[in-house]
């Protein structure tokens, strides 16, 4: 019986882990890179069902020596935003606001924690995103929660899978600051990513 568990559970292990590897040339990154002219800070982003409280995606927004979004798992694409596994170069103010609106909609708020830090653990987080790599679905919250536990000042953060406890600890940091996006779209968000040609270039 326990084989035929093992057997049976296989296959979803290995779906588990199907993430897939995406790599911009060096070229097409350095060309699209936004360097930060703001406060060095680090932006969890939570998706929570307005339906059930639960927590659908986990983001981050990474402002260091440039502005990045390191989104895994996720389905959000962008033109104009070259892409390293999971980690998006050339985030601008706008971009970030076609980002919220992609997940924003009648059944899901955004919940943006912005808590800034130095530079130098700014480029940290930066890095440690980089290496983070592309994330298994389902592995947001993780991957996010990996990369933060351990910075000095994330050291309450813990590895969890539930993008709601994610948030939680993150709104227990010293200084962060909370919003809530809401949005009455339709459930149907998808045309959002259909931007304009001068947001393309």
């Amino acid at each position: 019986m326990r084989k035929f568990l093992i057997a049976l559970a296989l296959p979803l292990l290995l779906a588990a882990c199907g993430a897939e590897p995406v790599w911009a040339p060096d070229d097409v990154v350095q060309r699209a890179v936004v360097p930060n002219t703001g406060p060095t800070q680090i932006s969890l982003m939570t998706v929570v069902s307005t339906r059930s409280g639960s927590g659908a995606h986990s983001g981050l927004i990474i402002d260091a020596s440039q502005r990045v979004m390191y989104d895994p798992a996720g389905t959000f694409k962008h033109p104009a935003m070259p892409e390293r596994n999971d980690l998006h170069y050339g985030l601008t103010d706008t971009r970030l606001a076609v980002y919220i609106d992609y997940h924003a909609r009648v059944t899901y708020d955004v919940v943006i924690q912005t808590v800034q830090v130095s530079p130098q653990i700014a480029e940290l987080v930066f890095e440690r995103a980089k290496a983070e790599g592309a994330a298994p679905k389902a592995f947001c919250a993780n991957s996010v929660s990996h990369i933060l536990a351990g910075v000095p000042g994330f050291e309450s953060i813990r590895s969890t899978m539930s993008p709601i406890k994610l948030m939680k600890e993150f709104r227990k940091l010293p200084g962060v600051t909370e919003r809530i996006v809401h949005d009455d779209d339709a459930d149907d968000n998808r045309y959002v990513l259909y931007v304009q040609p001068e947001e393309a270039s």
